[in-house]
Protein backbone atom coordinates (compact mmCIF):
# COMPACT_ATOMS: atom_id res chain seq x y z
CA UNK A 1 0.00 0.00 0.00
CA UNK A 2 2.86 2.29 0.87
CA UNK A 3 4.71 1.09 -2.11
CA UNK A 4 1.70 2.85 -4.54
CA UNK A 5 1.48 5.69 -2.57
CA UNK A 6 5.04 6.31 -3.20
CA UNK A 7 4.11 5.86 -6.63
CA UNK A 8 1.05 8.06 -6.90
CA UNK A 9 3.55 11.10 -5.19
CA UNK A 10 6.09 10.51 -8.46
CA UNK A 11 6.17 13.40 -10.57
CA UNK A 12 6.79 14.65 -14.04
CA UNK A 13 10.33 14.84 -13.61
CA UNK A 14 10.68 11.48 -11.74
CA UNK A 15 8.29 9.42 -13.83
CA UNK A 16 9.81 10.63 -17.29
CA UNK A 17 14.04 11.04 -16.21
CA UNK A 18 14.92 9.55 -13.10
CA UNK A 19 12.50 6.03 -13.02
CA UNK A 20 12.74 5.84 -16.90
CA UNK A 21 14.96 3.04 -18.18
CA UNK A 22 15.27 4.51 -22.00
CA UNK A 23 15.97 8.22 -20.08
CA UNK A 24 18.78 7.30 -17.99
CA UNK A 25 20.14 4.88 -20.76
CA UNK A 26 20.60 7.70 -23.54
CA UNK A 27 21.90 10.08 -20.22
CA UNK A 28 24.54 7.31 -19.44
CA UNK A 29 25.68 7.47 -23.05
CA UNK A 30 25.59 11.13 -23.09
CA UNK A 31 28.20 11.24 -20.02
CA UNK A 32 30.63 8.67 -21.68
CA UNK A 33 30.86 10.53 -25.13
CA UNK A 34 30.67 13.61 -23.30
CA UNK A 35 33.51 12.21 -21.29
CA UNK A 36 35.88 11.22 -24.71
CA UNK A 37 35.27 14.46 -26.15
CA UNK A 38 36.51 16.41 -22.89
CA UNK A 39 39.76 13.92 -22.99
CA UNK A 40 40.49 14.48 -26.86
CA UNK A 41 40.19 18.19 -25.74
CA UNK A 42 42.92 18.01 -23.28
CA UNK A 43 45.09 15.19 -25.50
CA UNK A 44 47.99 17.83 -24.93
CA UNK A 45 48.46 17.05 -20.98
CA UNK A 46 47.59 13.10 -21.58
CA UNK A 47 50.63 12.95 -24.10
CA UNK A 48 53.13 12.77 -21.44
CA UNK A 49 51.28 10.17 -19.52
CA UNK A 50 50.71 8.00 -23.07
CA UNK A 51 54.64 8.27 -23.83
CA UNK A 52 55.23 6.73 -20.11
CA UNK A 53 52.52 4.31 -20.63
CA UNK A 54 53.79 3.03 -24.84
CA UNK A 55 57.41 2.57 -22.87
CA UNK A 56 56.42 0.52 -20.38
CA UNK A 57 54.19 -1.65 -22.14
CA UNK A 58 56.15 -4.16 -23.74
CA UNK A 59 58.45 -5.31 -21.14
CA UNK A 60 55.58 -5.43 -19.06
CA UNK A 61 53.10 -7.41 -21.96
CA UNK A 62 56.36 -9.87 -22.36
CA UNK A 63 56.70 -10.55 -18.25
CA UNK A 64 52.80 -10.58 -17.95
CA UNK A 65 52.51 -13.31 -20.93
CA UNK A 66 55.23 -15.56 -19.16
CA UNK A 67 54.15 -14.81 -15.53
CA UNK A 68 50.45 -16.38 -16.29
CA UNK A 69 52.10 -19.30 -18.15
CA UNK A 70 54.41 -19.85 -15.10
CA UNK A 71 52.70 -19.18 -12.07
CA UNK A 72 50.53 -22.70 -12.18
CA UNK A 73 53.61 -24.51 -11.26
CA UNK A 74 54.69 -21.92 -9.08
CA UNK A 75 51.62 -22.07 -6.88
CA UNK A 76 51.02 -25.74 -7.28
CA UNK A 77 54.43 -26.62 -5.63
CA UNK A 78 54.12 -23.79 -3.02
CA UNK A 79 50.74 -25.62 -2.18
CA UNK A 80 51.45 -29.26 -2.57
CA UNK A 81 54.97 -29.66 -1.69
CA UNK A 82 55.83 -26.30 0.26
CA UNK A 83 58.43 -25.40 -2.33
CA UNK A 84 59.48 -21.77 -1.78
CA UNK A 85 58.56 -19.80 -4.62
CA UNK A 86 61.91 -18.05 -5.11
CA UNK A 87 63.14 -21.48 -5.84
CA UNK A 88 60.68 -22.72 -8.15
CA UNK A 89 61.21 -19.43 -10.01
CA UNK A 90 65.31 -19.80 -10.00
CA UNK A 91 64.86 -23.24 -11.45
CA UNK A 92 62.05 -22.51 -14.22
CA UNK A 93 64.50 -19.60 -15.51
CA UNK A 94 66.95 -22.04 -15.84
CA UNK A 95 64.73 -24.20 -17.63
CA UNK A 96 63.60 -21.17 -20.03
CA UNK A 97 67.54 -20.59 -20.32
CA UNK A 98 68.18 -24.25 -21.59
CA UNK A 99 65.28 -24.27 -23.87
CA UNK A 100 66.40 -20.95 -25.69
CA UNK A 101 70.02 -22.18 -26.23
CA UNK A 102 68.51 -25.41 -27.80
CA UNK A 103 66.12 -23.46 -29.84
CA UNK A 104 68.75 -21.08 -31.00
CA UNK A 105 71.90 -24.33 -31.38
CA UNK A 106 69.08 -26.50 -33.28
CA UNK A 107 65.93 -24.72 -34.60
CA UNK A 108 66.92 -21.60 -35.28
CA UNK A 109 69.92 -22.78 -38.00
CA UNK A 110 67.27 -25.14 -39.85
CA UNK A 111 64.46 -22.24 -40.17
CA UNK A 112 67.64 -19.72 -41.38
CA UNK A 113 68.31 -22.17 -44.06
CA UNK A 114 65.05 -23.02 -45.05
CA UNK A 115 64.60 -19.14 -45.43
CA UNK A 116 67.63 -18.54 -47.17
CA UNK A 117 66.22 -21.56 -49.00
CA UNK A 118 63.17 -19.80 -49.85
CA UNK A 119 64.23 -16.22 -50.81
CA UNK A 120 67.25 -18.10 -53.15
CA UNK A 121 64.54 -20.28 -54.81
CA UNK A 122 61.26 -17.69 -55.41
CA UNK A 123 62.35 -16.46 -58.70
CA UNK A 124 62.36 -19.61 -60.14
CA UNK A 125 59.65 -20.40 -58.11
CA UNK A 126 57.48 -17.87 -59.39
CA UNK A 127 58.29 -18.23 -62.50
CA UNK A 128 57.26 -21.97 -63.06
CA UNK A 129 54.07 -20.66 -61.42
CA UNK A 130 53.52 -18.51 -64.13
CA UNK A 131 55.05 -20.80 -66.88
CA UNK A 132 52.63 -23.50 -65.63
CA UNK A 133 49.35 -21.05 -65.61
CA UNK A 134 50.20 -20.03 -69.12
CA UNK A 135 50.75 -23.55 -70.53
CA UNK A 136 47.05 -23.72 -68.83
CA UNK A 137 45.45 -20.72 -70.45
CA UNK A 138 47.00 -22.80 -74.42
CA UNK A 139 43.35 -24.39 -74.06
CA UNK A 140 41.86 -23.07 -77.01
CA UNK A 141 38.59 -23.49 -74.59
CA UNK A 142 40.05 -20.49 -72.42
CA UNK A 143 41.03 -17.91 -75.28
CA UNK A 144 38.25 -15.80 -74.27
CA UNK A 145 39.37 -15.52 -70.57
CA UNK A 146 43.25 -15.20 -71.51
CA UNK A 147 43.63 -11.73 -71.98
CA UNK A 148 42.72 -11.22 -68.93
CA UNK A 149 44.45 -13.39 -66.87
CA UNK A 150 47.39 -12.11 -68.43
CA UNK A 151 46.76 -8.66 -67.65
CA UNK A 152 46.45 -10.20 -63.69
CA UNK A 153 49.27 -11.82 -63.78
CA UNK A 154 51.54 -8.60 -65.36
CA UNK A 155 49.81 -6.19 -62.66
CA UNK A 156 50.68 -8.93 -59.23
CA UNK A 157 54.30 -8.64 -60.84
CA UNK A 158 54.42 -5.16 -61.08
CA UNK A 159 52.90 -4.59 -57.45
CA UNK A 160 55.29 -7.05 -56.29
CA UNK A 161 58.07 -5.54 -57.70
CA UNK A 162 56.60 -2.00 -56.23
CA UNK A 163 56.27 -3.30 -52.93
CA UNK A 164 60.03 -4.50 -53.21
CA UNK A 165 61.01 -1.02 -53.53
CA UNK A 166 59.23 0.61 -51.73
CA UNK A 167 59.88 -1.33 -48.53
CA UNK A 168 63.62 -0.38 -49.31
CA UNK A 169 63.05 2.52 -49.42
CA UNK A 170 60.81 2.81 -46.33
CA UNK A 171 63.45 0.97 -44.46
CA UNK A 172 66.54 3.28 -45.66
CA UNK A 173 64.76 6.14 -45.19
CA UNK A 174 63.65 5.07 -41.69
CA UNK A 175 66.98 3.94 -40.28
CA UNK A 176 65.72 6.04 -37.32
CA UNK A 177 62.88 4.26 -36.38
CA UNK A 178 64.85 0.93 -36.93
CA UNK A 179 67.28 1.98 -34.44
CA UNK A 180 64.81 3.09 -31.80
CA UNK A 181 62.56 -0.32 -32.60
CA UNK A 182 65.88 -2.53 -32.07
CA UNK A 183 65.93 -0.41 -28.93
CA UNK A 184 62.83 -1.16 -27.82
CA UNK A 185 63.41 -4.60 -28.14
CA UNK A 186 66.84 -4.44 -26.20
CA UNK A 187 65.34 -2.75 -23.78
CA UNK A 188 62.47 -5.13 -23.19
CA UNK A 189 64.47 -8.70 -23.58
CA UNK A 190 66.68 -7.00 -20.60
CA UNK A 191 63.79 -5.54 -18.60
CA UNK A 192 61.05 -8.24 -18.87
CA UNK A 193 62.69 -11.08 -16.86
CA UNK A 194 63.67 -8.46 -13.72
CA UNK A 195 59.66 -8.22 -14.14
CA UNK A 196 58.65 -11.47 -14.51
CA UNK A 197 61.02 -12.59 -11.10
CA UNK A 198 58.69 -9.83 -8.65
CA UNK A 199 55.21 -10.84 -10.47
CA UNK A 200 55.77 -14.85 -9.87
CA UNK A 201 57.40 -13.91 -6.31
CA UNK A 202 55.13 -11.51 -4.63
CA UNK A 203 52.17 -11.66 -7.42
CA UNK A 204 49.92 -13.34 -4.96
CA UNK A 205 49.59 -10.28 -3.08
CA UNK A 206 48.74 -7.94 -5.45
CA UNK A 207 44.89 -8.82 -5.26
CA UNK A 208 44.74 -8.50 -1.46
CA UNK A 209 46.44 -5.21 -1.94
CA UNK A 210 44.32 -3.84 -4.65
CA UNK A 211 41.53 -4.58 -2.95
CA UNK A 212 42.06 -2.33 0.49
CA UNK A 213 42.00 1.08 -1.60
CA UNK A 214 38.14 -0.41 -2.69
CA UNK A 215 35.21 0.98 0.35
CA UNK A 216 35.00 -1.65 3.10
CA UNK A 217 31.80 -2.23 1.43
CA UNK A 218 32.91 -3.07 -1.92
CA UNK A 219 35.66 -5.08 -0.76
CA UNK A 220 34.35 -8.41 -1.33
CA UNK A 221 32.66 -7.64 -4.62
CA UNK A 222 35.83 -5.82 -6.20
CA UNK A 223 37.89 -8.88 -5.17
CA UNK A 224 35.72 -11.02 -6.89
CA UNK A 225 35.84 -8.33 -9.72
CA UNK A 226 39.80 -8.87 -9.73
CA UNK A 227 39.35 -12.51 -9.34
CA UNK A 228 37.15 -13.37 -12.50
CA UNK A 229 39.59 -10.46 -14.53
CA UNK A 230 42.82 -12.77 -13.53
CA UNK A 231 40.77 -15.43 -14.64
CA UNK A 232 39.44 -14.83 -17.98
CA UNK A 233 43.11 -13.13 -18.93
CA UNK A 234 45.16 -16.36 -17.44
CA UNK A 235 42.55 -19.05 -19.03
CA UNK A 236 42.80 -17.27 -22.48
CA UNK A 237 46.18 -16.41 -22.46
CA UNK A 238 47.40 -19.93 -21.28
CA UNK A 239 45.11 -21.89 -23.82
CA UNK A 240 46.22 -19.81 -26.73
CA UNK A 241 49.76 -20.32 -25.98
CA UNK A 242 49.23 -24.10 -25.14
CA UNK A 243 46.89 -24.67 -28.75
CA UNK A 244 49.53 -22.37 -31.00
CA UNK A 245 52.61 -24.68 -29.46
CA UNK A 246 50.65 -27.92 -30.25
CA UNK A 247 49.42 -26.78 -33.67
CA UNK A 248 53.18 -25.63 -34.62
CA UNK A 249 54.13 -29.61 -33.54
CA UNK A 250 51.64 -31.75 -35.45
CA UNK A 251 52.45 -29.03 -38.76
CA UNK A 252 55.75 -29.91 -38.08
CA UNK A 253 55.37 -33.64 -38.00
CA UNK A 254 52.87 -33.77 -41.01
CA UNK A 255 55.25 -31.61 -43.47
CA UNK A 256 58.21 -33.70 -42.37
CA UNK A 257 56.27 -36.48 -42.80
CA UNK A 258 55.08 -35.87 -46.24
CA UNK A 259 58.64 -33.96 -47.13
CA UNK A 260 56.98 -30.44 -47.91
CA UNK A 261 59.55 -28.00 -49.08
CA UNK A 262 60.48 -25.70 -45.98
CA UNK A 263 58.27 -27.77 -43.89
CA UNK A 264 60.06 -26.49 -40.19
CA UNK A 265 59.34 -22.52 -41.30
CA UNK A 266 55.68 -23.64 -42.36
CA UNK A 267 54.69 -25.20 -39.03
CA UNK A 268 56.26 -22.56 -36.92
CA UNK A 269 54.77 -19.64 -38.74
CA UNK A 270 51.22 -21.85 -38.42
CA UNK A 271 52.03 -22.17 -34.68
CA UNK A 272 52.27 -17.89 -34.47
CA UNK A 273 49.51 -17.12 -36.58
CA UNK A 274 47.17 -19.76 -34.65
CA UNK A 275 47.03 -17.13 -31.85
CA UNK A 276 44.92 -15.14 -34.22
CA UNK A 277 41.79 -17.36 -33.42
CA UNK A 278 39.37 -18.91 -36.16
CA UNK A 279 41.60 -17.32 -39.31
CA UNK A 280 45.16 -17.56 -38.32
CA UNK A 281 45.79 -21.71 -39.21
CA UNK A 282 43.87 -20.75 -42.52
CA UNK A 283 46.07 -17.61 -43.28
CA UNK A 284 49.34 -20.01 -42.35
CA UNK A 285 47.93 -23.34 -44.59
CA UNK A 286 47.82 -20.36 -47.60
CA UNK A 287 52.02 -20.53 -47.91
CA UNK A 288 51.66 -24.25 -47.75
CA UNK A 289 49.33 -24.79 -50.19
CA UNK A 290 51.00 -22.74 -52.61
CA UNK A 291 54.38 -24.42 -52.44
CA UNK A 292 52.36 -27.94 -52.11
CA UNK A 293 50.93 -26.63 -55.56
CA UNK A 294 54.10 -25.27 -57.45
CA UNK A 295 55.75 -29.15 -55.89
CA UNK A 296 53.65 -31.47 -57.66
CA UNK A 297 49.90 -32.51 -57.39
CA UNK A 298 50.96 -35.30 -55.16
CA UNK A 299 52.10 -33.30 -52.62
CA UNK A 300 49.44 -31.09 -52.80
CA UNK A 301 47.23 -33.90 -52.07
CA UNK A 302 49.61 -34.79 -49.12
CA UNK A 303 49.09 -31.34 -47.87
CA UNK A 304 45.70 -31.53 -47.35
CA UNK A 305 45.50 -34.83 -45.67
CA UNK A 306 47.72 -32.95 -43.16
CA UNK A 307 46.07 -30.41 -42.64
CA UNK A 308 42.79 -32.25 -42.66
CA UNK A 309 44.38 -34.33 -40.07
CA UNK A 310 45.43 -31.34 -38.42
CA UNK A 311 42.32 -29.29 -38.21
CA UNK A 312 40.56 -32.81 -36.81
CA UNK A 313 42.56 -33.32 -33.95
CA UNK A 314 43.18 -29.54 -32.87
CA UNK A 315 38.98 -29.00 -33.17
CA UNK A 316 37.64 -32.45 -31.50
CA UNK A 317 40.53 -32.57 -28.93
CA UNK A 318 43.54 -29.96 -28.21
CA UNK A 319 40.73 -26.88 -28.13
CA UNK A 320 38.03 -28.56 -26.41
CA UNK A 321 40.27 -29.67 -23.76
CA UNK A 322 42.85 -26.27 -23.08
CA UNK A 323 40.24 -23.95 -24.50
CA UNK A 324 36.42 -25.25 -23.61
CA UNK A 325 34.57 -21.70 -23.48
CA UNK A 326 36.02 -20.23 -20.65
CA UNK A 327 35.12 -16.72 -22.40
CA UNK A 328 31.68 -17.85 -22.53
CA UNK A 329 31.48 -15.82 -26.32
CA UNK A 330 29.73 -16.93 -29.32
CA UNK A 331 31.37 -17.72 -32.50
CA UNK A 332 29.90 -14.82 -34.43
CA UNK A 333 30.65 -12.29 -31.74
CA UNK A 334 34.11 -13.75 -31.77
CA UNK A 335 34.64 -13.41 -35.83
CA UNK A 336 32.86 -9.71 -36.03
CA UNK A 337 35.14 -8.78 -32.32
CA UNK A 338 38.66 -9.86 -34.64
CA UNK A 339 37.03 -8.20 -37.91
CA UNK A 340 36.07 -5.07 -36.28
CA UNK A 341 39.43 -4.69 -33.86
CA UNK A 342 41.57 -5.09 -36.95
CA UNK A 343 39.90 -2.91 -38.76
CA UNK A 344 40.60 -0.36 -35.87
CA UNK A 345 43.91 -1.72 -34.22
CA UNK A 346 45.50 -3.54 -36.77
CA UNK A 347 47.40 -6.26 -35.88
CA UNK A 348 46.91 -5.23 -32.34
CA UNK A 349 43.44 -5.60 -31.90
CA UNK A 350 43.45 -8.77 -33.88
CA UNK A 351 45.85 -10.42 -30.71
CA UNK A 352 44.44 -8.68 -28.14
CA UNK A 353 40.79 -7.58 -28.94
CA UNK A 354 39.45 -10.52 -27.55
CA UNK A 355 41.19 -10.34 -24.40
CA UNK A 356 40.05 -7.20 -23.76
CA UNK A 357 36.17 -7.63 -24.55
CA UNK A 358 36.36 -10.35 -21.97
CA UNK A 359 37.95 -8.08 -19.35
CA UNK A 360 34.93 -5.16 -20.35
CA UNK A 361 32.11 -7.69 -20.80
CA UNK A 362 32.76 -8.89 -17.06
CA UNK A 363 33.29 -4.92 -16.05
CA UNK A 364 30.28 -3.54 -17.78
CA UNK A 365 28.26 -7.03 -16.48
CA UNK A 366 29.11 -6.33 -13.18
CA UNK A 367 28.37 -2.61 -12.61
CA UNK A 368 25.16 -3.49 -14.95
CA UNK A 369 23.87 -6.34 -11.81
CA UNK A 370 24.65 -3.58 -9.25
CA UNK A 371 22.71 -1.01 -11.26
CA UNK A 372 19.73 -3.31 -10.78
CA UNK A 373 20.02 -3.64 -7.30
CA UNK A 374 20.52 -0.05 -5.96
CA UNK A 375 18.24 1.36 -8.91
CA UNK A 376 14.46 1.99 -8.80
CA UNK A 377 14.13 2.14 -12.67
CA UNK A 378 14.82 -1.84 -12.58
CA UNK A 379 12.60 -2.52 -9.79
CA UNK A 380 11.47 -5.96 -10.59
CA UNK A 381 9.79 -6.93 -7.55
CA UNK A 382 7.39 -3.36 -7.73
CA UNK A 383 6.33 -4.42 -10.91
CA UNK A 384 6.09 -8.50 -10.45
CA UNK A 385 3.39 -6.70 -7.25
CA UNK A 386 1.56 -4.35 -9.58
CA UNK A 387 1.13 -7.61 -12.16
CA UNK A 388 -0.01 -10.15 -9.06
CA UNK A 389 -1.84 -7.00 -7.88
CA UNK A 390 -3.95 -6.68 -11.23
CA UNK A 391 -4.30 -10.52 -12.39
CA UNK A 392 -5.76 -10.66 -8.54
CA UNK A 393 -8.17 -8.06 -9.59
CA UNK A 394 -9.08 -9.70 -12.97
CA UNK A 395 -9.82 -12.99 -11.31
CA UNK A 396 -12.18 -11.09 -8.64
CA UNK A 397 -13.69 -8.94 -11.08
CA UNK A 398 -14.31 -12.36 -13.29
CA UNK A 399 -15.44 -14.08 -10.27
CA UNK A 400 -18.21 -11.56 -9.53
CA UNK A 401 -19.56 -11.46 -13.06
CA UNK A 402 -19.74 -15.11 -12.84
CA UNK A 403 -21.62 -14.96 -9.49
CA UNK A 404 -24.01 -12.11 -11.40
Amino acid sequence: MEQKKSRKKANFFEKWFLDNRFSVILFNFLLFFLIIWVFNKISFVLNPAWMFFSAILPPVLLATIQFYVMNPVVDWLEKKWRVPRVLTIIVLFLIVVVALIWIINTIIPIVQEQINSLVKNWPKIWDDAVNATQNALRDPRLNSVRSNIDKIIDNTQKTLFKSGQTTVNVALTNISSAVSIITMIIMTLMTAPFLLFFMLKDGHNLRPYITKFAPQRWQKSFGKLLWDINNAISSYIRGQITVAFWVGVMFAIGYTVVGLPYGYTLAILAGFLNLIPYFGTFIAFIPALVIGIMTSVPMLIKVLIVFAIEQAIEGRVISPLVMGNKLEMHPITTILLLIGASAVWGLWGVVFGIPIYAVLKIIVSRVYNYYRKVSDVFDDDADSATEDASSDKNKQVKTNSNDN
